[in-house]
């Protein structure tokens, strides 16, 4: 049977991004999203929706993502999903779905952070350089001891 593994995102940054090194020295920021979802039920009653996800990514990606992204700033992610499995210290088995990274699109206009990448939000005019860089770099998927040690305390 066929596999297929895309994932792609618009919504906005739920806390500031947190950049970190691997023993390896590979960096690797870790971020949430919120991408909220609205629709009518059958009565014609507006609803909302919100879907929080973890996303990480890797390399000069990270480091771009770092500099210009804050909470409640507008990004587009694509990338697949990965699911990692680990023991905490109290030895309960934990487990985790995110996505990681392969390309991204700073949205909305000028680091105002509004908007929610809605009605055609176009590139940041904060960093064209630095994305484009980062957009088309080559980042080679991380090795497994190249990974950040798992918080035993991640909130599910």
């Amino acid at each position: 049977m066929a596999s297929f593994n895309r994932v792609i995102l618009a919504g906005n940054l739920t806390r500031d991004p947190q950049l970190s090194y691997t023993p390896s020295n590979v960096s690797v920021c870790e971020m949430g999203m919120a991408i909220n979802r609205k629709w009518r039920d059958r009565d014609g009653n507006s609803k909302d929706e919100v879907c929080y996800v973890d996303v990480v990514a890797y390399g000069r990606q990270a480091e771009v993502i770092n500099q210009y992204m804050k909470k409640g700033n507008p990004i587009l992610i694509e990338g697949h999903l990965r699911y990692r499995q680990w023991t905490n210290k109290e030895g309960q088995n934990r487990s985790k779905l995110d996505v990681m990274v392969e390309n991204f699109t700073f949205l909305g206009g000028g680091g105002q952070g509004g908007g929610g990448g809605r009605g055609g939000g176009g590139q940041s005019r904060a960093a064209p350089a630095a994305q484009a860089a980062a957009q088309h770099e080559e980042v080679p998927p991380p090795q497994v001891d190249d990974l950040p040690p798992e918080d035993p305390d991640v909130p599910f």
